[in-house]
């Protein structure tokens, strides 16, 4: 071994603890984002489609209180058992793990009042089924929160969101962000004589 490679395998395992401590900096940022941007009360039901290892439903189950409920769904076994763990270790008790994947039919009809997708639209092979069971899981007046991040190889853009959502019935309530991070907020109408909004605007279009 030569001295410049010597060199430079004493630094790697710095520099991807390096990487990793920012990509974990960056997802709880963006994670606080969607957070804001699901203007939660106590009492809320929530749904977090490919929650992962947990760490947003669990910011989520915090805001909601004892008297709400948060259901973190995913396909990854592995990853729900850390998010159990999770849970248990912070002691809360108003969150729940499903091993399944939105559009199967797990999801109760007209049991939320928010459902959140960050960085996950893109995995999910039949969109329109999923964007369909989440349509039918929330409450009228429910609100859907789709995150979007530019670094992510499966980002949606905002307009296939858009229409993925509109297609299934969903409304467009409002557009926060940008190009490197966006979240697009719709509602599922109160009755079929037209949308209802729940008051938080602003925001821009992102192509």
């Amino acid at each position: 071994m030569t001295r410049s490679s010597g060199i430079v395998a004493v630094f790697v395992p710095f520099i991807l603890v390096g990487l990793v401590a920012a990509w974990r900096f960056a997802l709880h940022a963006i994670h606080g984002l969607a957070l804001k941007r699901l203007f939660l009360n106590q009492g809320m039901h929530v749904v977090d489609i490919g929650c992962g290892p947990g760490r947003l439903a669990v910011r989520i189950a915090r805001e909601v209180g004892l008297t709400g409920e948060v259901v973190g769904l995913d396909v990854d076994p592995k990853a729900l058992r850390m998010a159990e763990k999770y849970a248990n270790t912070v002691g809360l008790k108003n969150i729940r793990f499903v091993l399944a994947g939105a559009g199967e039919g797990t999801l109760d009809q007209s049991r939320f009042d928010r459902a959140v997708l960050v960085a996950v639209l893109g995995e999910i092979a039949n969109r329109h089924a999923a964007m369909i069971e989440i349509f039918q899981s929330l409450k009228r007046g429910g609100l859907i929160s789709v995150t979007e991040v530019a670094l992510d190889p499966h980002r949606q853009s905002g307009d296939e969101v858009r229409r993925l959502a509109k297609t299934t019935g969903f409304v467009e309530q409002a557009c926060f962000g940008g190009r490197l991070v966006f979240t697009i907020n719709f509602v599922k109408p109160m009755n079929d004589c037209g949308p209802h909004t729940i008051g938080h605007g602003g925001g821009v279009l992102v192509p």
